[in-house]
């Protein structure tokens, strides 16, 4: 039975697995410590917790576990891998390599670090959104110290050649960090099979709980050290201080472990019905799919309805589906997408253009009363226009 409103924008957020509360649960009442009170059980119940569920986010992405450092969530990893490597290579260089279709989680920080001294280039991209490879060579100089490009982005799905861009960093004795929020959990990370040094995510995009991330940092070939951004107890290897969030840690290890188990399968059924959408809604008149069709997340599709108003197709829509007119971070901005403006389209393309991106409970029953909302939702939205027109 189709149960509404149906929610299509699992890029913002996910729903917590049912799977992952119940095993937060405990964490919460009876096994309560703080993982870092080493002289009595509640303590080591806890840090026996930590240390398991840094093991199961580090199978996810192929990394060891001492390499998984604990955060907030991946805007707290994007500023520490930014400014913890320029502080910290400071006397190497203060050049910065980054994309213009970046999270802002990484613009504004890369923003922040430029009136702190640093030299930022921005790298364009092509009307797919994948940078020209060629264009990221000709960027290095002497001084760049980093080169922060995200795996895939959260607006277009578009992936980028995370390996290609690692192989041309590495040639340059540069270290690679990526924002993976979008990736980690839908497509196969490996971060070494990938040459990644620095990589964040964050759990509530694989369906683990808000307010906790990680930020994996490589101990070696090379060994990437980075000065810390929250000083207070010397917690996660003095990377990182704060108390941990336990329930949270817990979570995102469970979220983890069931996305190493499920994220083929699961990722060939989204490819299925976000393919069955797409296809459905390109045949409306005046419909265009933005960004790469082939390089690109399994469960997102970005479209622009041609002369369709986004405000008035969202008063149509709203209240049964939730999609997306941009990434949740620039909803109350008025301004077109800077990602969608970016691969050329004007102004009016950008605001009409809208982001699904489906999840693990999405329903083919869903996905069919998506496709007739949308058409009749355009329909009604073009009529709206040009009434005002005449």
């Amino acid at each position: 039975m189709l149960r509404l409103p149906v929610y299509l924008d699992h890029c913002a957020t996910t729903p917590c697995d049912p799977r992952v509360v119940e095993t937060m649960m405990p964490y919460f009442t009876r096994l309560f410590g703080n993982a870092a009170s080493r002289n009595h059980i509640f303590g080591w119940q806890a840090a026996e917790a930590v240390s398991y569920s840094r093991e199961q986010v580090a199978k996810l992405i192929g990394a060891d576990p001492t390499e998984i450092i604990f955060t907030s969530g991946a805007t707290e990893a994007d500023n520490l891998a930014l400014k913890g490597v320029f502080e910290t290579y400071s006397l190497k260089g203060n050049h910065i390599i980054t994309c213009n279709i970046e999270h802002r989680a990484v613009l504004d920080p890369c923003k922040h670090l430029e009136k702190q001294g640093a030299e930022l280039s921005y790298l364009n991209v092509r009307e797919n959104g994948l940078i020209d490879l060629n264009e990221l060579r000709e960027a290095f100089k002497p001084t760049t110290i980093l080169v922060a490009i995200m795996y895939a982005n959260n607006e277009i799905g578009t992936i980028m050649p995370i390996k290609d861009i690692s192989e041309i960093a590495k040639g340059k004795r540069v270290l690679l960090f990526t924002d993976a929020t979008q990736a980690i959990g839908k497509i196969p990370v490996d971060v070494n099979a990938d040459g990644i040094d620095l990589m964040a995510f964050s759990a509530h995009k694989l369906y683990g709980p808000k307010g906790i991330g990680a930020l994996y940092v490589r101990r070696k070939k090379p060994r990437v050290k980075l000065t810390a951004q929250i000083d207070g107890g010397g917690h996660e290897r003095g990377i990182r201080s704060g108390t941990l969030n336990v329930p949270g840690i817990v979570g995102f290890g469970k979220a983890s472990e069931i996305c190493t188990e499920e994220m083929q399968e699961e990722s060939e059924r989204l490819k299925r019905l976000r393919d069955k959408l797409e296809l459905a809604l390109s045949g409306v008149d005046g419909a265009l799919v933005n960004g790469d069709k082939e390089y690109r997340l399994p469960h997102v599709s970005n479209i622009c309805f041609k002369h369709a108003d986004s405000e008035n197709l969202m008063i149509n829509l709203n209240k049964n589906i939730a999609i997306s007119s941009g990434s949740a971070c620039m909803s109350a901005s008025t301004e077109p997408s800077y990602v969608l403006k970016a691969l050329g389209l004007s102004d009016e393309m950008a605001r009409n253009s809208w982001r699904f991106s489906l999840g693990r409970y999405t329903s083919e029953e869903e996905i069919d009363y998506a496709i007739s909302e949308v058409t009749v939702g355009v329909k009604k939205s073009r009529e709206i226009n040009h009434q005002l027109d005449q």
